[in-house]
């Protein structure tokens, strides 16, 4: 039974939807003849009718008169093009928070749980999003640039006041994201720690290029635990972060339920869902032009992005 990805390619059309079956890129409009399956934001938009159609058209596409290309020389661009949100959770590692607690000078802060805590998300411009084996500009204004490996899930539907044990099912598939952040740029150095107004969350986290995910997108149904699934990066394929998503201290379904309490979420939406320990504000080491960094979870794939 053939297993698909799906990714957004640059086509002679501009971007287009694609499916990945076996190496091979396919046309996902002309692959199922679905003409309005064109982008991938179409599809998650009609998720619960594209998920069987989906699969069965990359079942058939061995007998499929539809064209293909090889995956190796197809350009593909970030699968969601944009994305209506992106959340993306704070302090979702119990390993991560100790290390940058210890950055910072300050006392560890106990398990979220225990005090009564709920997850917690901030957002990223949907902008910022850029794709496999694109090349990231580092912003002239930070010396600082940081990486985060993180699990991203994508929605497939509409979704509001979600139970714990119904959350995961506004889910349509995962992908990989590194959430880079420019650590220097996170205060105004003008305002006194005790200020309300201290933090700067769009210069920290939403500069060009600052969201790189890819290359392409998992179904679910091919995912059977977001919460057991091995999480690395390397920066110049030295490792730098290797963990799995069961470290996380709020499983996205936990996720899922505290944001769709606050607000409804879309097709398309994207929750990028923590990073463990090992970003660089933790070692003291930053991104530089040249860098390459590749965040690799377990069944999912790499995603390879280069900084200038």
């Amino acid at each position: 039974m053939a297993s698909y990805k799906l990714v957004s390619y640059q086509s002679d059309k501009g971007p287009r939807a694609g499916l990945v079956v076996d190496d091979k890129v396919f046309d996902a409009a002309a692959l199922t003849k679905e003409a309005s399956y064109d982008s991938v934001l179409a599809i998650l938009e009609d998720w619960s009718a594209a998920k069987g159609i989906l699969k069965k058209a990359a079942e058939g596409a061995g007998k499929s008169k539809a064209k293909s290309q090889a995956l190796g020389r197809t350009k593909l661009l970030p699968p969601v093009l944009y994305p209506p949100t992106i959340y993306c959770a704070g302090a979702n590692y119990s390993d991560h928070m100790l290390e940058m607690a210890k950055a910072a000078g300050i006392p560890p802060a106990p398990d979220p749980h225990e005090v009564g805590l709920k997850p917690w998300h901030f957002i990223k411009v949907s902008r910022t999003v850029t794709g496999d084996k694109a090349t990231v500009k580092l912003p002239a204004a930070s010396q600082k640039v940081d990486w985060e490996a993180e699990l991203a899930a994508v929605i497939g539907r509409k979704a509001k006041n979600l139970t714990l044990d119904k959350a995961l099912s506004c889910v349509a598939g995962y992908t990989i994201a590194n959430e880079l952040s420019a650590r220097d740029l996170g205060k105004r150095p003008q305002l006194p720690d005790t200020s309300p107004f201290k933090y700067d969350w769009v210069a920290h986290k939403c500069f060009d290029g600052a969201c790189p995910i890819g290359p392409w997108i998992v179904p679910a149904s091919e995912i059977k635990d977001p919460q057991a699934l091995g999480i690395k990066l390397s920066v110049n394929d030295v490792v730098k972060q290797d963990s799995n998503t069961a470290g996380m201290i709020f499983t996205l379904a936990e996720q899922i339920a505290q944001l769709s309490s606050r607000i409804t979420l879309y097709p398309g939406d994207v929750i990028l869902t923590g990073t463990p320990a090992g970003v660089g504000a933790g070692r003291g080491e930053f991104l530089k032009a040249g860098d390459v960094t590749k965040v690799w979870i377990e069944n999912i794939g790499t995603l390879t992005n280069k900084m200038a």
